[in-house]
């Protein structure tokens, strides 16, 4: 680890651990949370070489007084194979405003639509980091945005108001060193910091008996850049959607769809279910459809499969999440064990299984991995 980095590491440990927990300091009420992991993978085919190696310390602070608050995550990172990821880097930072029915927050957060489980339909104010592309744990590697948000929430109804000044856009990997890389990619200018780029939008959430259903509208942007007239570029879209959520005993049924308007545009459905199964099973299915209006209409099917087991007291986890890819048949699954040695350690083993000669996971059909990891909470 570089000197630099143990020099903004240490003071942050002394600060959270100052303060860790929650306690009352000249009228406010402040509490510091937060945690240190270490993950490193290894390829399993030739060349074995490091896929990843990098150890991190989370810390989170929040203060409040009376109805106003602030919240401050950020991480300090050393990456063995990434060196330009090394460093300090804060993740969110906002302040807040809340009352009985309103709350207030602006500044940079990670905003999450939708029902759908690590997939995205509605879901697109906050784009993804993919330097590791789904090798990292699916909340790290969302980007946060700077926004304004204000939600009002009702006995039955709740109102989710959004407004992005500097629309984020996907960070894609190019840098030669990094396993997961896509390779040399054309420079494409994101939307310059105009008022009429700001992205803005609403979700509007009905809690009736037995069933919970959103209205989604919002106007913003193609995230990934696309060819358009022999060019790449971030195109300005519109995006309407609506999720529903149904519990049926054991069951709970889910299902999302979003329509992409733009010149091109694209609709999208995902039908799912989570069933939590006696014995502390629990078992997550889902379908992702899209229809891309491009010329000649193209269909493509994207599904989910995720099942985990908890036992020894609910000490050990043990989990298996993949993608299907029904289009080309390409796979992604990660599948791992996760055992809490107590409340605050917990030690982690998996792998990554990568699949495919066609579709988006061709590119890494060589990148499957084993993996450990081993995570302090305080």
């Amino acid at each position: 680890m570089t000197r630099r980095t143990l020099y903004l590491l240490l003071p942050l440990l002394l600060a959270v651990h100052s303060v860790r927990g929650q306690t009352t300091v000249a009228g406010m009420q402040v509490a510091a949370h937060g945690f240190v992991d270490s993950y490193h993978a290894v390829r399993s085919e030739r060349p074995n070489d490091w896929m990843s190696s990098r150890t991190r310390l989370r810390t989170e602070f929040s203060l409040t007084h009376g109805g106003a608050g602030a919240f401050i995550s950020a991480n300090v990172m050393y990456n063995a194979i990434l060196p330009d990821r090394s460093g300090f880097q804060l993740r969110e930072a906002y302040l807040t405003y809340a009352t009985t029915r309103w709350d207030l927050r602006a500044g940079q957060q990670i905003i999450t639509w939708g029902v759908a489980d690590g997939l995205r339909l509605t879901d697109v104010i906050s784009p993804m980091d993919y330097t590791e592309f789904l090798a990292e744990d699916y909340d790290d590697i969302r980007v946060p945005v700077g926004a304004l948000r204000v939600r009002y929430g009702g006995d039955r109804v709740s109102l989710d108001a959004v407004i992005v000044p500097v629309p984020r856009m996907y960070v894609l990997p190019t840098d030669a060193a990094n396993p997961w890389s896509l390779g040399t990619l054309p420079d494409v200018a994101a939307p310059s910091r105009r008022l009429y780029h700001t992205e803005y939008g609403a979700r509007l959430t009905a809690y009736l008996s037995g069933i919970d259903f959103s209205l989604t509208a919002l106007h913003t942007w193609q995230k990934v850049p696309e060819l358009h007239h022999s060019a790449l570029c971030y195109r300005r879209m519109g995006m309407f959607g609506a999720d529903v959520s149904v519990p049926v005993g054991q069951v709970v049924l889910r299902g999302e769809v979003a329509s992409y308007v733009y010149d091109a545009g694209s609709d999208h459905a995902l039908i799912g279910l989570d069933w939590y199964i006696p014995g502390s099973w629990t078992l997550s299915a889902q379908y992702a459809h899209q229809l891309l209006h491009h010329g000649q209409s193209r269909h493509s099917g994207l599904a989910t499969f995720r099942l985990s087991k908890a036992m020894l007291n609910n000490t050990l986890q043990l989990q298996t999440f993949a993608y299907v890819d029904v289009t080309y048949g390409g796979l992604f699954d990660r599948s791992s064990l996760d055992y809490a040695v107590n409340d605050q350690v917990h030690l982690l083993l998996g792998y990554d299984l990568l699949r495919g000669d066609r579709g988006q996971f061709a590119v890494y059909r060589h990148n499957s991995e084993a993996w450990i990891k081993a995570k302090y909470s305080f």
